[in-house]
């Protein structure tokens, strides 16, 4: 974790990682002890549904109707156990974002919450593919009394700009990520800014059967970003990254 100090308005992912647990609990009914004990398994379940039924051609689908709730304590579960990675992908958006935000494939609105709590920012978009993880950060945004600044959407609106463009472990589990990033590079303002990471990796013990690791799309995807973006320099010991447009 950075040294730096972190903004106040973060305060609350250092607290309790903006009531994550609390609104997991509220959102799906459970109490703690079954809570607990579904954080636990979501790894192994999601790894085993995506060795058995996850297939490229069908990628929309598969996070779209067949993952269902399990994401949100999967991505739960990986947000609790890395909040010190996490906390430094929040400092990074606090340093950067501004304006009309969209938070691409937003999962479980950890960074769409803390975009929405910059003071420079106007809006957030946070767009999702998975009808169960809107419902979830809509309720999240309605409970923190961000709703007014948070809009829930499953696709980028159309003929829209924005100033900022986060998307945390989501280019790994596209088909084309080279083709994400173009579209990001057409709907971004001149003077904006795009914040990613990626792992174009199944794991050492094949824990992720989701993400591609093709070679020639892993490097069609650097060459991509590469001829389009400038990368801009931030402190933080993290694989998140922070672009520009080449000008």
């Amino acid at each position: 974790m950075s040294t730096i100090s972190a903004p106040s308005f973060l305060k609350p992912y250092l607290d309790d990682s903006f009531n994550l647990k609390q609104h997991l609990q509220g959102f799906v009914h459970i109490d703690a002890e079954t809570l607990e004990m579904k954080l636990a398994n979501a790894q192994t379940q999601l790894t085993q549904l995506g060795k058995e039924d996850f297939d490229w051609e069908q990628a929309t689908t598969f996070y779209r109707d067949r993952v269902g709730e399990l994401y949100l304590f999967e991505l739960g579960a990986w947000h609790l156990e890395s909040s010190d990675y996490i906390e430094d992908t929040l400092r990074l958006i606090a340093d950067h974002a501004q304006g009309v935000v969209l938070d691409f494939g937003g999962g479980i609105g950890t960074h769409t919450i803390a975009a929405a709590l910059c003071p420079q920012v106007e809006q957030v978009i946070y767009c999702d593919i998975n009808p169960v993880s809107r419902d979830f950060v809509r309720y999240r945004s309605e409970q923190l009394g961000l709703d007014k600044k948070i809009v829930i959407a499953q696709e980028i609106p159309p003929n829209k700009s924005f100033d900022t463009i986060v998307s945390f472990d989501v280019l790994e589990h596209l088909p084309n990520p080279s083709q994400q990033v173009l579209q990001f590079h057409q709907i971004l303002q001149p003077e904006g800014k795009i914040i990613l990471n990626w792992c174009f990796f199944k794991g050492f013990k094949q824990e992720h059967p989701f993400h591609i690791d093709d070679p020639e799309v892993v490097n069609a995807f650097f060459k991509t970003i590469q001829s389009n973006f400038l990368e801009v320099f931030h402190p933080y010991f993290i694989t998140a990254r922070c672009y520009r447009k080449w000008v």
